[in-house]
């Protein structure tokens, strides 16, 4: 069985030999209405080379040359060719067809017009839609266009939350020969990714994380010899979309300990029972996932349950009692606002108070990320999560839900809380996450590790991290 390779296998991809010719050209594409359009698709012409706007309509685009000719295009507004002559930077607007204004399109955020969309088209054929993209109320038959026109109807808005994800640029390695950063064992874009690819729609530009698409499998790497913690399997291939380049995978396989053999475990479940977490998807899929894990657990090991919502409180005292574990989640009811902060405190209070001395003290965050009373901005939860971790604490930040679901909050309590982070969308990742990897999950090898690779300027001319964007270091 995995067990440590779920938090400390890392790969990551590079792509090598930057023609000359080449150049990056970044810039954004608005309406006419200046505001951002996601999703359009930046292709140059001639060429299979493409990109797509994140959602504050920004991209960016090897050319292969300065006389490059960019093409953008988006359902709902007129395509729009820009020659580049000599330009690395651009702002482009894209111009609604006006045949279409009045038409409306299934979208992953909502239903709206053509003018404001945003988002990317739900492809729906012969068949009933059941509200399957996040805020769409709406039920369909005989539907066969990508489209066709609807009725708009009342619906929720979306207030999912992504960062924008600027991908890596290629670097001279007679100027740059040393690739550095943080190693990532998060896999959380992937199962978010099949959510959304599950509903018929393209997820948002943030939430494609290419290290956690890789980091989500398991590999078939022997394990380290002797006393190294650590071993490093490399495979050099073809770039399957840009042939001329090459493409190298780095793989770090981390020791696996025996299950048997883990320390006594202090662990705190910290459960958002506000409001936002009544859907099917959130608090019900929490108290079954948290009774998987429950079911893992050892004589030696500690569980204890603090909730929040408009305040946080203290649930369940330590115990190994399983059957009291599972009468404790079984009593949560989702209700009232969100004082996340308050929650934190109190979960790092009580882990602090069953300290272990050699143990794994953890505390397992699960929520959609909607804090919303007391500290609940980014800043400020993450200055809590920073100053919390020296109590020598982890940290396992578990998203659920979807319509507010706060990606890139839960990303920058994980990074800062020395802690991972999961998205668990059926119980089928849940039972990945505390069955298939019950040691990886809550035992850490290794922390704040950092990885260094060096380019031969004689073998290679050029190369692009591949991910990691936001663990690039100096």
């Amino acid at each position: 069985m995995r067990t440590i390779i779920a938090l400390l296998f890392s790969g990551w991809l590079l792509t090598a030999f930057l023609p000359k010719a080449q150049v990056e050209v970044t810039g954004y594409v608005l309406d006419e209405q200046s505001k951002p359009i996601a999703n359009v698709t930046v292709m140059e012409k001639g060429t299979r080379t493409a990109s797509t706007t994140d959602n504050k309509g920004y991209f960016s685009i090897m050319a292969a040359g300065e006389k490059s000719v960019l093409v953008f295009s988006s359902i709902g507004f007129a395509p729009k060719e820009i020659a580049l002559s000599g330009k690395t930077s651009l702002s482009v607007k894209l111009k609604a067809m006006e045949n279409q204004l009045d038409e409306v399109v299934v979208t992953g955020y909502a239903a709206q017009s053509k003018k404001e969309l945003v988002g990317s088209v739900a492809s729906v054929q012969g068949q009933a839609l059941y509200s399957k993209s996040p805020g769409v109320q709406i039920r369909v038959r005989g539907i066969s266009s990508n489209t066709t026109r609807y009725k708009q109807v009342p619906q929720a808005s979306n207030t999912e939350g992504y960062d924008p994800i600027n991908e890596n640029g290629f670097k001279a390695v007679t100027q740059d020969p040393l690739s550095t950063f943080s190693l990532d064992v998060d896999a959380a874009s992937y199962s978010n990714v099949r959510r959304f690819l599950n509903q018929g729609t393209l997820p948002p530009a943030g939430a494609v994380r290419v290290e956690e698409m890789i980091n989500y499998f398991q590999y078939s790497y022997a394990q380290p010899k002797g006393e190294h913690p650590f071993s490093v399997y490399t495979e050099l291939a073809d770039c399957p979309w840009q042939p001329e380049h090459k493409l190298l995978l780095v793989g770090l396989q981390g020791k696996k300990v025996d299950t048997r053999e883990l320390p006594a475990s202090n662990i705190t479940f910290l459960i958002d029972v506000s409001g936002s977490m009544n859907d099917e998807n959130k608090l019900p899929l929490v108290k079954g996932a948290l009774k998987l894990l429950a079911d893992q657990l050892r004589e030696q090991d500690r569980v204890s349950i603090v909730v929040y919502a408009g305040a946080a409180g203290l649930v369940l005292e330590p115990t190994s009692d399983k059957t009291k574990i599972k009468q404790a989640l079984d009593q949560l009811e989702a209700g009232g606002s969100t004082a996340g902060g308050a929650g934190i405190q109190l979960a790092y209070h009580t882990a602090r108070q069953n300290f272990i001395k050699g143990g794994n003290n953890r505390v397992i965050l699960c929520t959609d990320g909607d804090f919303n009373v007391g500290a609940s901005s980014d800043d400020a939860m993450v200055s809590l999560i920073e100053k919390e971790r020296a109590s020598g604490v982890f940290l396992t930040v578990l998203g659920f839900g979807m319509g507010n679901y706060q990606d890139a909050k839960m990303q920058k309590l994980a990074d800062k809380g020395n802690g991972t982070h999961a998205y668990i969308d059926q119980m089928s990742e849940a039972k990945k996450i505390f069955v298939n990897e019950f040691g990886g999950t809550l035992f850490t090898i290794a922390k704040d590790v950092k990885f260094q690779l060096e380019f031969n300027p004689v073998q290679v001319q050029g190369y692009r991290l591949i991910g990691y964007e936001n663990r690039i270091l100096n």
